[in-house]
């Protein structure tokens, strides 16, 4: 969940050096509201502040030409363009996410991405073969990454925001490695050792690491989604595991008797008795697999319905979000068959089709005069850009 919440804000607060203006597109649905709260609008100065959508501007077919030639000169150079496909990729979908008719830039260059890269991949070396010349040593490796991944992941977190402008104006990050091991490695652990339970606290602290530390032209972002919304989320999902769980257990009942007597007797059943049993078995795995996979989905739409509409900018404008758990998950999944049938060509269509819909059910409503709120920012936010610019750092991939 931690990285849709990040992509989120940073995506679409997650590329040339100056802003463009974009025609939005598509419309939006949400769910229990006003529709007439969602027209388009493009803020000229002096506008009234309401609520306002983010735009999808992209199109599968002009992102195809963009992911083929990543995907050739990656296999090319034996995955070394990568770090450049990234950031073409991120400049694509950055630049065709549109608030208030203008988009978001990506910043990074292939060279900061790869150098990241390829630190981690040395010390992962170096580590291993410490490892290997001194047995005594073989849990270093684990050990040097639990205590290095935290400031890791907060570094990561902080590049890529510096890498995002909006307006000409940076997105900064300032959360450190404390906050990080809290969030992605304690909730993390708590998760699993309580079977999940706590994985709406898990979730909690991720949502509030990543919203409170993020930053836009000097002005802060709040997130803090409450536990009860989360747990209702995780309930839904519960209820997911369960029903799935129970149509493994009738599977497991109906067949019984041919069960019982491969275990008595094995190799007593006759190839005809064997394939119902294999397609029984076939069955379970793949509602097993669909079980857990829907539940992951829905969990994760609520998440991020519950967190990003619990976030607020310069304390007074509220981010919205209405993504409904059911027609996200057909998309996911979809996307996945789709994939697979054609060999990963339709990929683009996959990645297009769910950043328009996610990013066209999220808004931010805004108070006040908008005009006025992005003439602070853009005079603020100009004062410090030169900094980041000189102090990016390298994406470590985490």
């Amino acid at each position: 969940m931690g990285a849709l919440f990040i992509a989120g804000f940073l995506c679409s607060a997650k590329n040339s050096h100056t802003a463009r203006p974009v025609k939005p597109s598509c419309s939006m649905h949400l769910e229990g509201a006003n529709d007439m709260a969602f027209a388009a609008s493009a803020a000229p100065a002096g506008q009234a502040g309401g609520f306002h959508r983010i735009t999808f501007t992209g199109k599968a077919s002009e992102y195809f030409g963009i992911w083929i030639v990543n995907v050739l000169l990656t296999i090319l150079t034996l995955g070394i363009y990568s770090a450049w496909a990234k950031v073409r990729r991120n400049r694509y979908f950055y630049g065709n996410t549109v608030l208030l008719g203008r988009s978001f830039e990506y910043h990074a260059k292939g060279l900061q991405i790869l150098i990241g890269r390829l630190i981690v991949l040395g010390a992962f070396v170096v580590l291993n073969i410490i490892a290997t010349l001194v047995p005594i040593l073989v849990l270093l490796p684990t050990l040097v990454v639990l205590i290095a991944l935290p400031w890791l992941v907060a570094k990561g977190l902080r590049f890529s925001a510096r890498v995002t402008s909006y307006r000409n104006v940076r997105f900064d990050f300032v959360g450190g490695a404390g906050g990080a091991f809290k969030a992605f490695i304690l909730g993390s652990l708590l998760a699993v050792i309580t079977i999940g339970i706590l994985t709406p606290l898990a979730s909690r602290w991720v949502s509030r690491y990543i919203g409170s530390n993020l930053r836009y032209g000097g002005k802060a972002f709040d997130t803090d989604p409450k536990l009860g919304p989360l747990y209702k989320s995780w309930l839904l999902s519960l209820l997911i595991v369960i029903l799935g769980l129970g149509i493994i257990a009738l599977i497991a009942f109906l067949n019984l008797p041919l069960i019982l007597a491969m275990i008595e007797t094995p190799g007593a059943l006759s190839p005809e008795q064997q394939i119902p049993l294999f397609i029984a078995g076939a069955i379970g795995y793949i509602v097993l697999f669909a079980t857990f996979g829907i539940s992951g989905l829905f969990y994760r739409a609520g998440v991020r319905n519950i967190a990003w509409s619990a976030t607020t900018f310069d304390g007074q404008h509220r981010m919205l979000s209405d993504v409904s758990r059911t027609r996200y998950t057909w998309i996911a999944i979809s996307n996945v068959i789709v994939t697979l049938l054609t060999f990963g060509l339709m990929r683009p269509w996959a990645a297009v089709r769910m950043a328009r819909y996610t990013w066209e059910h999220t808004g931010v409503n805004f108070t006040g005069d908008i005009g006025e709120l992005f003439s602070r920012i853009e005079a603020q936010g100009s004062a410090v850009g030169s900094e980041f610019m000189d102090f990016e750092g390298f994406d470590f991939g985490f």
